[in-house]
């Protein structure tokens, strides 16, 4: 990796992101190191992302996606953090921003920035789904990522300031890929409620999933992206629906204790 002026790990988790991550490690060649924690891939993942220089540990044991997170954390040895995605993609823009915001004198401890992410082939600017503001700049000493299972955070102990230059998410290619995700994410997001101690029915599942299209497509104005707009929203409703019913499902007296994978 190309070293610059400033001292920047970029980290990652990786699981069978063999299509990704050349893309990806391309947009970081500025950063002082790349640390991957790899959950196990069998794809060539691995083989490639250490060809192109970065620092790989395999663990093959899943605890979740934020302490997964902070294991790539605990290793990397920069001042300043850069969070990514393996299906994201960091623009020279956003490259040369990142650079010179943490090299000022009254830097904050962190920066959010937003996140441009496209969907079936097209970027989408309306939905919830821009800016999308998500925190992935920080001093390695002011933030944690938190716990979750699914939908992690960083926890930032400090002042959080903006950039301005998009982040691009190559989310859902096709159409496969949102149902693969859909089956995943609900499954994970029942479980995360279900270590919340909260409940569902059947007529909650059915009340979420209606709002979850109505805020997306009516609310957050999901309409002005076209045809792939209500899509996005029905796909939504679809998540949560599933989400909701798997916890709904889970909770019935005669079933199994543990939620699907």
């Amino acid at each position: 990796m190309m070293q610059s002026h400033s001292s920047i790990s970029a980290i990652l988790i990786t699981r069978n992101e063999r299509r990704n991550i050349e893309d990806c490690l391309a947009g970081l060649a500025w950063c002082s190191e790349v640390v991957i924690v790899d959950g196990g891939s069998d794809d060539g993942t691995v083989e490639v992302a250490r060809d192109l220089g970065a620092k790989v540990t395999v663990a093959k044991d899943w605890p979740g996606f934020g302490r997964q997170k902070n294991r790539a954390l605990d290793m990397a040895q920069g001042e300043w953090i850069f969070s990514i995605d393996a299906d994201e993609r960091v623009p020279s823009s956003l490259a040369e921003e990142i650079q010179a915001a943490i090299l000022r004198t009254d830097a904050p401890d962190a920066f959010s920035l937003p996140r441009l992410s496209s969907y079936c082939g097209q970027f989408m600017h309306h939905g919830g789904w821009y800016p999308d503001r998500v925190v992935r700049v920080f001093r390695k000493r002011k933030a944690r990522f938190s716990d979750d299972i699914v939908h992690e955070s960083v926890q930032v102990q400090g002042r959080v300031g903006q950039l301005q230059h998009d982040l691009l998410h190559i989310s859902y290619r096709s159409l496969d890929d949102v149902l693969d995700k859909m089956n995943r994410y609900s499954s994970a997001g029942a479980e995360k409620l279900a270590s919340r101690g909260r409940q569902a029915g059947l007529a909650t599942a059915l009340g979420k999933s209606l709002w979850a299209f109505v805020r997306t497509y009516l609310l957050r104005r999901g309409f002005l992206d076209g045809r792939l707009g209500f899509v996005l929203a029905c796909g939504i409703a679809h998540e949560t629906w599933y989400r909701y019913l798997k916890l709904w499902l889970a909770q019935r007296p005669d079933a199994q204790k543990t939620l699907p994978p």
